[in-house]
């Protein structure tokens, strides 16, 4: 919100930034790497960052979306830097040696394993009194069977770090590893009473219960793993099971029974532990190593037996509690038994109260499905920006009774508060602007004060930017929120072209209009996969390789939780080459159809009609049977002379559904968006997914399956998009950056109503603006579907109200909506009142903001030169935020290859705007005429209407060609 209600920001570096870290947590990788780029191009005057931590997170980045070999040259490149801090240079390392370590990717067993102690052994020497690269080092060592290393480098780990639970885990370990089980139990004890909820620990005392037959204390343990644990690991569920049974038939065990090897979990967790070891205690939660999953608590394990320690949280300490241990730890030396007994107490409660608190900030944060720890491990640079800079304002903090260091508190203390200033805004009086006002007039008033940008929307003067609407009251009834999809017979060629049916699309979110190919006798043989590969076998053809999965499901990789996200890979192919898969794929079909002793179905296929939660039989049966698929998408129909007979078929459909059409917005754009004003074919097999989205900038799009099979649609009303955000943020997903297939059951529950409908070969399906729609084939088939741009105030309000919450997010809008506004102003004549407030109000703010921009440049000596605009060129945006940049381009004047910024980006890159020059596409003369020119038209009734009947509100285009 800062960067779209102040695009001069001067901490935008600092805001991508930290924008691009909360992506990156959150895995959405698309977004957090543009904004890394931002941030990359944003100035760096005022940044509480170097260049080269940015380009650490930028590498870090490359690494958790899984592309290794790219992020081991950017360490590798980052180490080579000579202006590289001790403190960077450590965190390099580490990550660098701990990719050594654990991918096998990036070499032989026994190069990664040398590179990896190099590496992490130099991450000592830069940071010596940090002891996260001794716990590494150490993990490193034990690998390799090198166990007296191991031990020295978690020894000297434990100094550096102290209450780090995963190294009192691994220590544990090598205890474990060299049969001595006392002090084994003793370090899982200490990671487990550091961190409750550590699930490695807690596994391996289990574990360890197990190997001296104490069944009861090794369930405990195990449940007590947590949740998370217990689902990610099929062979902890399967000891589960078995001492669930064991126990259940197990007689109570005697007091005088055979002497145990080991103490029970009760009797261990209430032992004296041994000095060194009791005098560790917790700094902030570290970030989990790979495997150890930070999960949160559960509660304790119930049941015969000995009960595992409670898992509660502990309470933070009152004030009186902390004056009383700030008195004792001041007079130590002269404290009674009692008293020192008292201070420990105090202290072990504090410690443990600010661990949890930690952990309650990291635990969003923690590893991922593939263990990868790297993640959280350079969050934590964060802090280190802000204490680095001289210049940040912090706010004032007390200092706590125990006098713990600022730098101890890595996630769970109190962070300095970066003080941002007052955005800045022009100092003159405002002028009134409004529609009212002739070219002129606005000019005019520009040259004394144009207002500042944060004024220019082109939504009004003073109108916010939009936001995402709530599930509209009342609460929908259960037949309501599971609405019959509007469907319309077509039966002859005069129903095709009449009023009516344009009406019927327009009244409803979304519609399937049935026999209308027939009746217009569309062939919609040429779009066939033969037909295509006839006339360009090596045309290029996108591909997104999915899951098979049934419409109403969708679950994660491992296949035991449902989820929204729906994972896709994408590649490129040719026609050709793809019309050979799926012919492939449908003998396959054929073929197990007939090994199964059942008759095929080509069009409906075994996806059509099932219920996930009743298909096949459990997880276990849809791993084994889950497929891969390949999905042919994307393949673009827009060159006229390759597809001319093609693109001539479709000009027999009506004016309202037509690609080009005077009365489709989109066709006065001027130049081609590829999928929206030209064709685009998808080629399909059962079970290709198209995820859930809006269409881009909300305009209306047609949809027409060419068979032989089917596709399942489903679509919620543009009324109700707020709500699918809302689910889409509490599964972790973007909702315009993300892929995500929703459950329309979790819809419903939430009052969202779902429109379910198939749509056979030759229907046409009309997506109304701003419906939120996903589609998935169930069975073998072609698809074709284009963009349109009815001419009506609530396409366009809808279409300049996506524009601007793109603006919010930080997403391209792809339509030039302010191009489009004037190309329209130009080509029609509008009679709806409100479609032309709207229009005038777009043309208004960006007419005065082309002469705010130029009034800018000139003030500054920035030379401005004619460029115009040559005939079916693309619209420009800034090459930093990829806003639409119209009529004032701003290019730097000595550059090879001329990059256009906006106003805000250029004084973002140079104050004074030194060295840019500005290009003008239009003459400001032109501009009012079109503008002036731009009224309400008011067409004359018919001669046989009464005289008193108002103008029809439907827009009229002028008669320009086609």
């Amino acid at each position: 919100m800062a960067l779209y209600v102040s695009p001069g920001f001067s901490r935008a570096a600092d805001a991508h930034l930290r924008l691009a870290l909360m992506f990156k947590a959150r895995r959405h990788w698309g977004a957090a790497a543009v904004h890394f780029r931002r941030a990359r191009l944003a100035p760096h005057q005022d940044a509480t960052f170097t260049r080269l931590e940015l380009s650490f997170h930028a590498a870090h980045l490359l690494e958790a979306r899984g592309l290794r070999k790219a992020a081991r040259d950017a360490y590798e490149r980052l180490l080579k830097e000579p202006q590289l801090s001790s403190t960077l240079k450590a965190d390099v390392c580490r990550q660098l040696g701990w990719m050594y370590h654990r991918c096998a990717s990036l070499g032989e067993p026994a190069a990664r394993a040398r590179a990896a102690i190099w590496c992490l052994q130099r991450a000592v020497v830069a940071e010596p009194e940090s002891g996260a690269g001794l716990y590494l080092l150490g993990r490193c060592f034990a690998a390799q069977g090198k166990v007296h290393d191991a031990f020295i480098a978690y020894r000297n780990s434990v100094e550096k770090s102290e209450g780090n639970a995963d190294t009192w885990c691994s220590i544990g370990v090598l205890y474990q590893q060299q049969n001595q089980p006392m002090d084994a139990l003793q370090a899982y004890i200490c990671a487990v009473q550091l961190d409750k909820g550590h699930s490695a620990a807690w596994t391996n005392l289990g574990s360890l219960y197990e190997s001296c037959s104490m069944a009861r204390d090794a369930f405990a343990c195990y449940n007590n793993g947590g949740a998370r644990a217990t689902l990610a690991s099929a062979p902890l569920r399967q000891r589960l099971a078995f001492l669930r049974a064991h126990l259940a038939h197990a007689p109570v065990p005697s007091v005088t029974g055979k002497r145990r090897s080991l103490p029970s979990i009760e009797e261990a967790w209430n032992l004296p532990i041994s000095a060194e070891m009791s005098s560790r205690a917790p700094k902030a939660a570290p970030p989990p190593y790979p495997g150890a999953g930070a999960s949160t608590p559960s509660t304790p394990a119930t049941g015969a037996g000995p009960a595992a320690p409670k898992r509660d949280e502990p309470t933070p300490l009152t004030h009186h509690q902390l004056q009383t241990l700030q008195y004792l730890q001041r007079n130590s030396h002269n404290l009674s038994p009692q008293q020192q007994a008292l201070m420990q107490q105090l202290l072990s409660q504090y410690r443990l109260s600010q661990a949890a608190r930690a952990r309650a900030v990291a635990k969003n944060e923690g590893n991922c499905a593939s263990g990868d720890s790297a993640e959280s491990l350079a969050e934590d640079l964060l802090k280190k920006f802000s204490d680095s800079q001289p210049d940040i304002k912090k706010e004032p903090t007390t200092k706590s009774p125990l006098s713990v260091n600022s730098s101890d508190a890595v996630l769970g203390g109190r962070q300095p508060v970066v003080k941002l200033e007052p955005l800045k805004t022009d100092p003159l009086k405002p002028v009134s602007f409004h529609i009212g006002m002739s070219a002129k007039q606005i000019m005019d008033s520009c040259k004394d004060n144009a207002g500042p940008p944060t004024s220019w929307s082109v939504l009004g003067d003073g109108c916010g930017p939009p936001e995402p609407p709530g599930v509209p009251p009342p609460r929908l009834s259960a037949e309501q929120l599971a609405p019959p999809a509007p469907f319309v017979y077509v039966e002859s060629k005069r129903d095709a072209f009449s009023p009516q049916l344009q009406d019927f699309c327009l009244k409803h979110p979304i519609a399937v209009v049935r026999g209308l190919t027939a009746a217009l006798k569309l062939d919609l043989g040429l779009f066939s996969t033969k037909t295509l590969v006839e006339a360009w076998p090596d045309h290029a053809v996108e591909v997104r390789t999915q899951l098979m999965q049934s419409a109403d499901e969708n679950w994660d990789a491992s296949g035991r939780r449902r989820v929204w996200a729906c994972a896709s890979h994408r590649s490129h192919t040719t026609v050709r080459k793809y019309a050979q898969y799926q012919a492939g794929s449908f003998q396959d079909s054929l073929r197990e159809e007939r090994e199964r002793g059942a008759a095929p179905a080509h069009s409906a296929g075994a996806l059509s009609d099932s219920d996930g939660r009743e298909s096949g039989s459990g997880p276990a049966k849809r791993r084994r049977t889950a497929r891969m698929l390949r999905f042919g998408t994307n393949v673009d129909l827009s060159d006229e002379r390759k597809w001319r007979p093609q693109l001539t078929e479709l000009q027999k459909l009506p004016a309202f559904a037509r690609v080009a059409s005077a009365a489709n917005m989109l066709s006065h754009v001027g130049h081609v968006i590829l999928g929206m004003n030209t064709v685009q074919l998808y080629m399909k097999v059962p079970g290709s997914r198209t995820p859930g989205h809006q269409e881009n900038n909300n305009f209306c799009s047609i949809n027409i399956n060419i068979g032989p099979g089917d596709c399942e649609w489903f679509g919620v009303p543009d009324a109700y998009w707020g709500g699918v955000r809302e689910l889409c943020d509490r599964h972790g997903l973007s909702y315009l950056h993300g892929s995500w297939w929703p459950d329309p059951d979790e819809l419903r529950a939430h009052g969202v109503p779902v429109y379910r409908f198939t749509q056979r070969p030759g229907d046409l399906v009309w997506v109304n603006a701003g419906c939120v729609h996903w589609v998935q084939a169930t069975g073998w088939c072609n698809n074709i579907a284009w963009n349109v741009g009815p001419l009506t105030a609530r396409q366009y309000s809808l279409a300049l109200e996506r524009y601007e919450w793109n603006k919010v997010q930080n997403f391209k809008s792809i339509v030039p909506m302010v191009h489009l506004t004037w190309n329209l102003a130009r080509n029609i004549r509008v009679s709806d009142p409100r479609l032309h407030r709207a229009m005038r109000t777009c043309l208004l703010q960006t007419l005065r903001a082309a002469a705010g921009t130029l009034q800018t440049v000139r003030a500054r000596g920035v030379p401005v030169r004619f460029h115009g605009r040559a005939r079916g060129e693309a619209s420009h945006y800034c090459g930093a935020c990829e806003r639409e940049v119209w009529h004032a381009l701003l290019v730097r004047e000595h550059e090879r290859r001329h990059v256009v910024h906006c106003l805000a980006c250029a004084r973002r890159a140079s104050p004074t705007l030194q060295g840019f020059l500005c290009l003008e596409e239009h003459h400001v003369e032109e501009l009012s005429q079109v503008y002036d020119a731009f009224t309400l038209h008011r067409p004359a009734p018919p001669l046989h209407a009464p005289a008193a009947l108002p103008p029809t509100p439907t827009p009229t285009p002028t008669p320009t060609p086609d």
